[in-house]
């Protein structure tokens, strides 16, 4: 109640006879010193309030000590929240950065960094004998009457790198069944088959001199799941995303993103046995809209697919035994390459029909065969000069694979696991490849051969067999995994631009062992040796071996 209403209400009451006039007045003036001390209170306890505001702004040296333990506990209570979310159901720190971000956000990634080694013991093939096919097909043609060699891989200087990986990326789990996730990745150029950056990188746009490294978009998806009756589910993909099938690096490197759409089915047949069907299309090259740019008539697409399926079962075999099996069919519709009809490039920039067929990508193994029927006359002293030439897969590719796993946990913690692939290329046609290959060939026999070359030598099928133990994923303080492997990938059993990198120099036609192993120094950093060292199966000698060292922290 206000003074001014009790003033009012004691005059009231004097009017009624109720109080005197003297006593009206001294309640009055005991209402008045009231008040008047109520307004002092108020005053004094702004001051207080002010006074303590004021000194806290006089603070101007926080110890770095104390500040390290004010980020610490801050970023820890962030972390909390974006992993736990709080009490309400909600990531309220993520939720003021971000909003609309709530506990269905995860966020992940990784940093590695490489140390490597390539050394190639004596009697390698060092007169030519190994042309880089990529560089060839992913720049001007080459002119194979010229004076020059083609680009040529390394084959006899010994080279050490260092190199970084960075992948960062999140997903969200939205409503009804669908998530959708990115990821960016470094990388010193586009390659489909690793996210690694040489770092001080000569002559390839970035690193060096410390100028900057690039980030790619490495991974950009939905996916829906649904679940069934007695444990069945379905997951269709869609975007970019990861490998959706069982396969080893021999048939598709781990990095490897795949464009297009997948369906996963998986079931449950008892309480031991699960099938699943995996299938998908996936578009791997696409022909440019303009394509030849320098000329009005246009000519015919070239697109290229990669359509898929894949059956299997998990078995659990016993409490301490576990094993996987899954047959593949892989159908890699339009990566064959294709001869033109009778053309006269005149340049270097003139294009032809079935330029686009030659592989956008490509590492090392396959066989190759020329894209170009070039026309002889005087403009090009009847074939002998000015022959621009690009090169395309000699063979079709639709492999037939059969992968396993078996697992063992009877010696925990140590675990243990076989794993096994066999791959063979149906499409593959030895007679029709001899007689267009330009690589993969045999010596010349003693008497001599047709045209001076020897007898094509390549290969349609790969296999690998490993083993590992320890445990099999680092998980904690003190994990640790070796592991152990034999590979053997002729040279058109598969499609070289997608298989494992860190083999060799990546690719096909190569043979050999591999070795492995892991420590984990924290739940989330971990020390890794791989060492392999292989030969190529077909063509002149090559033999190398490679040495690589990781520092890994995951987040």
């Amino acid at each position: 109640m206000t003074q001014n209403v009790t003033i009012n209400l004691l005059k009231i009451f004097v009017q009624k006879g109720y109080l005197s006039q003297t006593e009206a007045l001294g309640l009055i003036r005991q209402a008045e010193s009231e008040a008047e001390g109520a307004r002092r209170a108020s005053q004094e306890k702004k001051a207080a309030e002010a006074a303590e505001e004021d000194e806290a702004l006089k603070v101007s040296y926080v110890p770095e000590a104390v500040r390290q333990q004010m980020r610490e506990e801050i970023r820890g209570q962030v972390m909390a929240d974006l992993k736990a979310g709080s009490p309400d159901g909600k990531n309220s720190a993520v939720a003021l950065a971000l909003p609309g971000m709530d506990e269905s956000f995860g966020l992940f990634g990784d940093i590695r960094l490489r140390y490597e080694l390539q050394s190639f013991p004596e009697g390698n093939d060092n007169t030519g004998a190994f042309p880089n096919f990529n560089a060839i097909n992913t720049g001007a043609p080459f002119d194979t009457a010229g004076l020059v060699f083609s680009p040529q891989r390394n084959v006899d200087q010994e080279r050490t790198r260092f190199r970084y990986r960075v992948r960062v990326g999140g997903e969200w789990q939205l409503s009804d069944g669908f998530s959708t996730g990115i990821r960016v990745a470094t990388g010193e150029n586009n390659s489909p088959v690793t996210t690694n950056q040489s770092v001080g990188l000569a002559n390839q746009g970035q690193g060096g001199n410390f100028s900057k490294y690039a980030l790619w978009l490495d991974r950009a998806f939905f996916k829906y799941h649904a679940d069934f009756s007695r444990g069945a589910n379905l997951d269709l993909l869609g975007g970019r995303f990861d490998s959706p099938f069982m396969a080893t690096p021999i048939l598709f490197d781990e990095d490897l993103g795949f464009d297009g759409l997948a369906v996963k089915f998986k079931g449950q047949l008892g309480p031991r046995v699960k099938p699943f069907l995996t299938a998908g299309a996936f578009p791997i090259f696409n022909t440019d809209l303009n394509f030849s740019s320098n000329q009005a008539a246009k000519f015919e697409s070239t697109d290229k697919y990669l359509l898929a399926a894949q059956g299997g079962a998990d078995f659990k075999l016993s409490d301490e035994v576990k094993l996987k099996l899954g047959i593949a069919y892989y159908n890699f519709d339009g990566v064959q390459g294709e001869l033109s009809e009778p053309f006269l490039p005149l340049s270097a920039s003139d294009a032809g029909p079935t330029d686009n067929t030659r592989p956008s990508f490509a590492q090392s193994g396959n066989t190759y065969k020329p894209l170009r029927q070039i026309i002889p006359d005087a403009t090009n002293n009847f074939g002998t000069s000015n022959q621009y030439q690009y090169f395309g897969l000699a063979s079709e590719f639709a492999p037939v694979v059969v992968s396993g796993k078996l697992e063992y946990s009877g010696f925990e913690p140590v675990q243990v696991a076989v794993n096994g692939e066999y791959i063979k290329n149906t499409a593959f046609n030895r007679a029709e490849i001899d007689s267009v290959a330009v690589n993969n060939r045999g010596a010349v026999p003693a008497g001599g051969a047709p045209g001076g070359i020897g007898v094509f030598d390549g290969d349609d099928s790969a296999w690998m067999v490993g083993i590992k133990f320890g445990q099999l994923a680092l998980m904690k303080k003190g994990d640790w995994t070796l592991g152990a492997e034999y590979r053997y990938i002729g040279s058109d059993a598969v499609v070289d631009g997608f298989i494992d990198s860190d083999f060799g120099s990546g690719g096909s036609n190569s043979k050999g062992f591999a070795f492995t192993g892991a420590y984990a120094l924290t739940k989330n950093a971990s020390l890794g040796v791989l060492w392999n060292s292989n030969e190529e199966i077909a063509g002149p000698p090559l033999k190398a071996d490679f040495l690589m060292v990781d520092f890994k922290i995951k987040f």
